[in-house]
Parts: C-alpha cells; structure tokens; sequence
C-alpha cells in the first residue's frame, strides 16, 4: 500500500475511534434534540444559513465514513428544518456522502481487490460495465443492503462515478422523502396522544411499506425494460411449453399437467433424453455385464471352479439395447400422453418469450422450460478427428470388443466405462490431467477405485495431458505429456469423457440474449428464471449439477414457479443433493467431504467406519470400503457423507434422509436395522461417533454406582 493510502487510512481509522471514544453519536438522537429543541430552533431563526450548512456537512462526514446514525438524523434534519429544506439538505448531503465513501473505497481498496481477486469479479464487474446504473438504482430504491455498504463495495467496481452520484441522489429521493415526512411527524409528538394520531401512524405505515412499494415498482420497471421490444400475445395457447424430452423436461410437464395446465413437450430426438438412451441406463447395463465377469473370476474364493469365461460382446451391447428398450415405455409418448401432455416430435425455436415455433406451427404460452441437456465436450485435440474416437453418447453403437481401449479423462464416466471395458476384456488405458480419479472426491476415496480399476486390468495415467494424435503404420497413437516427460500409446479405438457441455445453442436464445455463464450453461436465479421471467432452465443446461436426479429436483421448482409463481415462488435448494459413481467400490456422496472442508477452512470432525468390518460385507466377500461422516465439533449434525464400497450408493440414501430432514447420528444409531445387512454399516458408524463422545464423567458416576450396588 503506498504511502498516501496509508495516510488516509489512518486518518479515517483516527476519526472513527474519536466518534465512538466521546460517544458523539449520543447528540444524534430524538430526545437530544427534543430536550434542546428550544435552544436550536432559536439559533436556527437567527443562523438559518449557517446552521444549515453546519447539518449538511456533519451528514456529508457521517455518510462519508460509513459512521452509524444517518437513519435518525435524516428523521432530525426534517424535525429541525421542516419538511422540504430537510428534504434538499438530506439529499444532497446523503448522496455527496454517500459518493466519498464511495471514492474513499476505490483509492483504499481497489486496485488491492481486482488484482486478488479480480478472475472471481470478471462477470461482476462486466455486469456493472453493462448494468451498473440498473443494478444502483435497483439497490438504493429496495434498501436490502445497508446504504453503507453499498458506498464501499460500488467502490470497488469499474462504476463510472458520475453516474454513481446522479443514481444515488435519484435512487435515495423516494425514501429520504419518507424518512423526512415522518420527521416532520416525530417533531409533533409531545404526548401519548399524538402517538397515534393519524399522521403520525400514517408517516411509520409509510415508512414500513415503502420497501415493498419500490420493489413492486422496480419489478414492473424491470418487467418492462425486460420485454421492451417484444410484443407480448393478448392470450396464450398453453399454460407451458416444455424443450427436451429428458429428465428435467419429462418432470416439468408431468407436474404441469397433473396441477391440470395445458402443456407441450418438445422432442426432437429420443424421449427420454441422455439418461435413458446414452447415459445412466445403457452404461450400468454394460456394468452389470462386466460386474459378473468380475464375479465369475473371483468364484474361486468361493470354492467354486470355473472354466475361463468367453466374452460375446456383440450379445451384451444387444443386452444393453434390450434394457434400454424394456424402460422406453417409463418415458414414452403414450405414457405422457395418457398423463395428458401434448408431446411433439420435432426441433423447437423460441421465436419470443411468449412463442415456440415447431414444426411450422406457432404455439403461443405463459411460460417456456427449457431442459435441452448436454453433450460430451469434443476438445480440439490435433488429429483426434482423424483416428477412431467415441464418447460416451456413440460408444454404445460398437458390436466388437475395441482390443485396446484408450479412455480420456478419470472423472465419473471415464471411470465406469474405463473399469467396465477392462473387465470384458479390453486392455485399457486411462489418461488423466490431475494427480488423482475423481478429482471432487477426497484423496482416499479416490485411491481406492484407483487400486480396483488396476487389479481389473486398467493402465491409469495420471498428471498426464493428451497433446495429439498420429498414425504409425497402421496403429493409432496418442501422444501424452507427463511428469517423465512425453511417451505414446497405442489404440485401436479412443473414449472421450472429459465432460459435457450444455446444449445453447439452435433453438432461439441467442435471439432473446439470454446470457450463458462462465461454465456455458444459461444463466438462471435462485427460482431457475433466466433474464425473462417466464422463460426457465432446468437440468444439465442450467448446471450447476449433470446428474438425472437433479434435473428432476430443479423441474420440481421451475414448473411450480412457472405456474403459481404469482402467488408463492420456491427457491431451487441444493442443500442436500447425493450422487454417485458406479464404479466398483462405489463411490457416494452427498454434503461436504473433507477436501471441500480444508478449502473452506471448516472445522470438522470427521468419524470413519471401515466396511472390512461388516459381517455381511465379510460373508458376501465385499469387505472393502469405508463410511466416512463429518460433523461439527462435538455435534451429531451431518454436514457431509462420503461412502466406498460395494452399494455405496444404497446405503447413501439413509444419510441423505437424515440430512434433509434435520436428523443426526443419535437418531440414527437409535434405528433398529436388520442383521446381516450392509445398512449396519450405516448404523455402525453412528455408533463410533457415539462412543468417541462417552460421556466420561457421568460414566465414572455410574461406575462408582454399580460398585456400590455389589456391595
């Protein structure tokens, strides 16, 4: 910091420890001024000009160093000046304040802030660039903020200060308008009675529904600013249209039509989106396959004796496609026909807010979801266009087993299909960048699908970066940096899983400018509104999850907000929100692990509960794993779950149910579970908790009682 920042730092720090060390804030009250009311409205008859000019600049250096009191001498200067030269003084003067504040933080602060942290404020300070006025006005109108604070962080934002000043002098007007009317009022009181006389009431019901009154304002200005341009129908075909036939989109219709709203569902692929035809159901198909080659192998452990398995890969991708087809009908046509949604087959375009072109036709509605999903991301990787390359969308079209399998990418999809191929026999390599699989998992939850997939087969590379791809005679290579420098590996075919992104793009909402985040997903509030109101997104499109099961949640929210958001509004609540890898060990997890704990500085207790312990896991001869819950300190509450092992995912559920609902570990140790099951091992590790909280001193108590009792 140089040195005149300091200078002023410590000038301004000076003055605030005088304010609270002679307790000048003590003058700045109604009965002060009640008790001198005489006194200084004969001085300000006789030295209007000075006295005002005395009030102005004391508010100006009250409002400038954020020092408390600006509510009560707002209420003041119209006490002691009347209603309209109270009203020039305290407007001028909180809005001169108010814009040194403002100044003082941007000299002090930052240039210190946008270098630290300035990557973190790039969509902050790009919408203050774009609607910096919008978003000042908005907040000096609906005082949800403290006045103050908004001075000091508007200061640390690129906020031109001209129009910080106008803004705030026209934002603050309609309320310091308020608070001086009711001054005036304050200064009438002399008795009981005048307490509740009408003006008096009038002026505090003023000054209580002013908040509310402006914000209904800004949201019919913000309406309008929103749908500026737009030619809205004067009467609607449907109550919602639904785009994407996936999960997000199949449950924001269902809802829609069981509350009896007319709805549409837009397809213009497979009903039933990723989930049914390319993710959740073929890939676990594929992995109950490879889950019993696994089995057959380690029968002898059991006493039983094999002969060496043959794999017909062209019969279990037929398994996977007779699954598929067995659950069609779960997300069919017919079924949401029946359910009464109006399904259509065909590419939907969002024309305006209010209108969906599909299939030549133009359907008129209140409220649009979108639920376009994701794809697999396809990195520009030099010369992976050029060999045989799949992701986990078009994997599923293979008939011959790939002899070597290359797989990019170790998070949840590389894993699964990575193990799963080794398993019916690939061998298979997988490259990943960081130094560990699951890189959203803790380091030991990690190391333990890692020891899994290498005993099944799989060659994992990590803190290693695909640079290109080649040809060699007649092989494929991939070239890969890693920490020993640059090596090759050979293929017969690629698996890209290195993540998904959202689909944005094709169906209109570039038209609308509907803005994207940084991640390229829409952009969406708390209730999974875009910038229009009435246009929602659900699901992988809107992030911040790529699970089905969260897509189903956030559908839950956007469809009851769409059509009863007039009455009550539901905020999306990802508190509790599980997931799982299907790997063997499994890996579940819902709440906080402990990596996020140590980046967030989060002091927690962390009990740990090994699954080699479990009679039913020793019997079934899955005695591997690890149940591992964090609380905090001294407290049953659970804060976060993360489990390892054969149906992680099953025993998962029991900790998600006692997290939503506010349940702790004592409730469930106090659970009867069946034995031998492997929920004990939900309850066992309660148990541990319990017992690393003894309480020691009762206990030496009850001791010294049941020797007693032997005597």
């Amino acid at each position: 910091m140089s040195a005149k920042k300091m200078l002023v730092g410590l000038l301004i720090a000076a003055i605030v420890a005088l304010w609270f060390s002679f307790d000048l804030g003590q003058w700045l009250t109604l009965d002060n001024a009640k008790a001198q009311q005489a006194i200084l409205n004969d001085y300000i008859v006789q030295n209007f000009t000075q006295a005002s000019l005395i009030f102005l600049l004391g508010y100006i250096v009250m409002t400038a160093l954020s020092l408390p009191g600006a509510a009560v001498a707002s209420l003041l200067g119209a006490a002691l000046f009347g209603f309209w030269w109270g009203l020039v003084l305290v407007s001028f003067a909180s809005s001169i304040g108010a814009t040194l504040a403002f100044l003082v933080s941007r000299f002090l602060l930052q240039d210190w802030v946008q270098n630290h942290f300035g990557h973190k404020l790039d969509a902050i300070n790009r919408g203050i660039e774009k609607d910096g006025l919008f978003y000042l006005l908005t907040l000096r109108l609906i005082p949800v903020f403290p006045f103050f604070l908004i001075n000091l962080v508007m200061g640390l934002t690129p906020l031109k200060t001209r129009t910080f000043y106008w803004v705030s002098q026209l934002g603050m007007l309609p309320g310091t308008a308020v608070y001086v009317n009711a001054g005036t009022q304050l200064a009438l009181i002399d008795s009981l009675g005048d307490v509740v006389s009408p003006s008096v009431l009038g002026s505090f019901a003023l000054l209580g529904l002013f908040p509310l009154i402006a914000k209904l304002i800004m949201t019919w200005i913000t309406h309008r600013k929103r749908y500026q341009g737009w030619r809205k129908p004067r009467q609607f075909d449907r109550n919602m249209v639904v785009i994407g036939a996936g999960a997000g989109g199949l449950v924001s219709s269902y809802i829609a039509a069981v509350v009896k709203a007319k709805v549409t569902l837009i397809e213009k692929g497979h009903m039933g989106g990723d989930c049914l035809n390319t993710g959740c159901v073929p890939s676990k198909a594929l992995i109950r396959a490879a889950k019993t080659m696994r089995e057959i192998r380690k029968a002898n452990t059991f006493g039983i004796h094999t002969q060496v398995p043959d794999v017909n890969f062209a019969a279990v991708m037929a398994r996977v496609k007779k699954v598929i087809t067995q659950i069609e009908p779960h997300d069919s046509v017919e079924r949401y026909t029946k359910l009464g949604v109006e399904c259509v087959q065909g590419e939907a375009q969002i024309v305006s807010p209010w209108e969906v072109e599909v299939n030549g036709e133009r359907l008129t509605t209140r409220n649009i979801v979108v639920a376009t999903g994701a794809r697999p991301l396809l990195p520009p990787i030099p010369g992976l266009t050029d060999v045989i390359h799949y992701t986990s969308d078009t994997i599923w079209s293979l008939t011959e087993l790939p002899p070597r399998l290359l797989v990019l990418g170790g998070g949840p999809i590389g894993a699964e299909l990575a193990q799963s191929f080794s398993c019916l026999g690939s061998q298979v390599t997988l490259a990943e960048m960081a130094d560990q699989l699951l890189s959203r998992e803790d380091k030991d939850a990690a190391q333990l699908v890692e020891s899994a997939l290498e005993r099944d087969g799989v060659t994992i590379l990590t803190r290693h970066k695909v640079t290109g791809f080649d040809h060699q005679g007649d092989q494929q290579i991939a070239r890969l940096n890693g920490p020993n420098g640059e090596q090759t590996v050979a293929f017969d075919a690629v698996l890209v899983a290195l993540g998904r992104q959202a689909n944005t793009q094709g169906f209109g909402l570039e038209t609308l400018d509907v803005p994207l985040t940084d991640r390229g997903t829409i952009q969406v509030n708390d209730y999974l509104q875009t910038n229009y109101p009435n246009i929602y997104a659900v699901g992988d499109v809107a992030g911040p999850f790529q699970l089905t099961h969260a897509s189903a949640h956030q559908a839950w929210y956007a469809a009851v907000n769409a059509l009863f958001g007039q009455f009550k509004r539901f905020k999306a609540d990802y508190s509790v929100m599980p997931a799982a890898t299907y790997t063997s060990p499994e890996v579940a997890r819902v709440g906080l692990n402990e990596k996020e704990a140590e980046a967030n500085q989060q002091d927690v207790e962390v009990t740990y509960y090994g699954i080699d312990d479990l009679d039913r896991a020793i019997a079934d001869g899955n005695d591997h794993g690890f149940i591992k819950v964090l609380t905090p300190k001294g407290k049953d509450t659970i804060l976060g779950v993360t489990i390892v092992g054969e149906h992680a995912g099953d025993l998962l559920a029991e900790f998600t149910l006692a997290m939503r609902h506010g349940l702790g570990l004592n409730k469930i140790l106090g659970t009867v579970h069946p034995y031998p099951t492997m929920s004990e091992a939900v309850k066992y590790t309660a148990g541990i908790w319990k017992q690393a909280h003894a309480p020691e001193k009762l206990l030496q108590w009850v001791e010294k009682y049941q020797r007693w009792m032997r005597h």
